[in-house]
Order: structure tokens, then sequence, then C-alpha cells
């Protein structure tokens, strides 16, 4: 049996993580990991040429920490059955080494389905750095336990 359902969240109930430091190393494992050593996250003398001035986070790995810094805030415990994908992702400012970021979660949608021990739940995710600034903001989605009627 799960410990918490579906039934237990509700449109507007919000969570927040505890903040993470972004570092070099985060991005040296990163691009070992998925193969992406493009220049902007890798090369500080290419990157010091671009818009940003110097090498940023790759948006997956800040995508990655998002969803970590979910599972430690502990609010959805064990009710997810599924992932069943993300929307509206965008990423209006880069993560810079050194920023500190942190996740904000809100409940935007629930939805039952045919299954009445299963339920659909979408959450709005938004990163920010220490500057309360808006660094990524995306739509999950998930099939969740629901209480037997």
């Amino acid at each position: 049996m799960p410990e918490k359902y579906w039934d237990d969240f509700s449109v507007g109930e919000t969570f927040d993580s505890p903040g993470i430091t972004v570092t070099e190393t985060h991005l040296v494992n990163w691009a070992g990991l998925t193969m992406d050593f493009y220049p902007l996250h890798m090369n500080e003398e290419y990157a010091r040429h671009t818009p940003f001035g110097e090498r940023i986070a790759h948006g997956p790995l800040t995508f990655a920490l998002a969803v970590g810094m979910m599972a430690m805030t502990g609010a959805a415990k064990d009710s997810v059955i599924a992932w069943l994908g993300v929307d509206n992702m965008r990423i209006p400012a880069p993560v810079k080494i050194g920023d500190t970021i942190k996740l904000h979660v809100e409940v935007t949608e629930m939805r039952p389905t045919r299954k009445p021990s299963q339920g659909l739940t979408t959450m709005r995710y938004t990163v920010s750095n220490q500057h309360q600034q808006m660094v990524m903001v995306f739509d999950m989605k998930f099939l969740m336990h629901k209480r037997a009627s």
C-alpha cells in the first residue's frame, strides 16, 4: 500500500526545496555522463565570447537537478506510478557556476482516470537562482495511486 495517494494532493498546494549550489563538478560529471561536451559548458575561453560571458550549466542538468530537488522535499513520497512527460518548458535565464538554485512546485491540475485506483496530476516546477530570478519552468505530468472508492 502506498504511503501517500493522489487524493492527498490539492490544486494550489505548493512545495519548496532546499537550495543546491551548482559547481564545476556538476558540469563536468554531467558532460561525462551524457557526452554533452558543448563548448558553452566546457570551454571557458569559448564561453567568454558568448552573450553569457562565461560557462553555463547544461539545460538538461538543471532539469535533472529540479527532479532531484522535488524528490528531496519528500512531498510526493511513493504516490507516483509513472512520469507521463513534461510540457511548457522555458529557460528564461542561464544557471552559472556558483549559482544556488531552489525549486518551487505547485499542483496545477488533478483529474481522475477511468481506473478508480489512479489519478492524473500536473505540477508546475519553477527553478530560481539566489537572486529569485526564474531560470527554468515546466509542467510535470504524473500518474498517481488513488485511494480506491
